[in-house]
């Protein structure tokens, strides 16, 4: 199991809507065929965040609709709040504290024991245990 963060999402529609492949398609690519991806719920209200404030709000949550079928969501569960709050400590207390929302998607991650892939490798670095990936 892979969680993908917001940042490849938006990249791998980009890529998509230029018909340019990229680093997203390599990294597709370079799966394996069994390769289980998902996205925390966190990362889709991110993502309908962003189609609300787009300027063709119902286009851009079809595209997203289309972008997230093929993917697992997954959502918190008693064991979310507890290691969060150790991560949020954690973080402060070493002065390099992680926005909630990325923390809250980094949660998911590790909760799944499962790297995720993003853009943003130097914020997700910042949460102890988290496997980070680059595309």
């Amino acid at each position: 199991m892979i969680h993908l963060d917001s940042s490849f999402l938006i990249d791998l529609s980009r890529e998509t809507t230029a018909e340019r492949l990229g680093s997203v398609f390599d990294f597709i690519e370079s799966l394996g065929p069994n390769e289980i991806l998902c996205v925390s719920v966190h990362v889709v209200c991110e993502l309908r965040a962003g189609a609300e404030m787009a300027r063709r709000p119902l286009q851009e949550h079809e595209l997203l609709d289309e972008l997230l079928s093929g993917l697992l969501v997954t959502y918190p569960d008693d064991r979310s709040a507890p290691l969060f709050g150790r991560l949020r400590a954690a973080t402060s207390r070493r002065g390099r504290p992680v926005a909630a929302m990325d923390l809250l998607i980094a949660t998911a991650a590790l909760l799944d024991d499962a790297p995720l892939v993003t853009r943003n490798v130097k914020g997700f670095s910042r949460v102890p245990g988290l496997r980070v990936l680059k595309y």
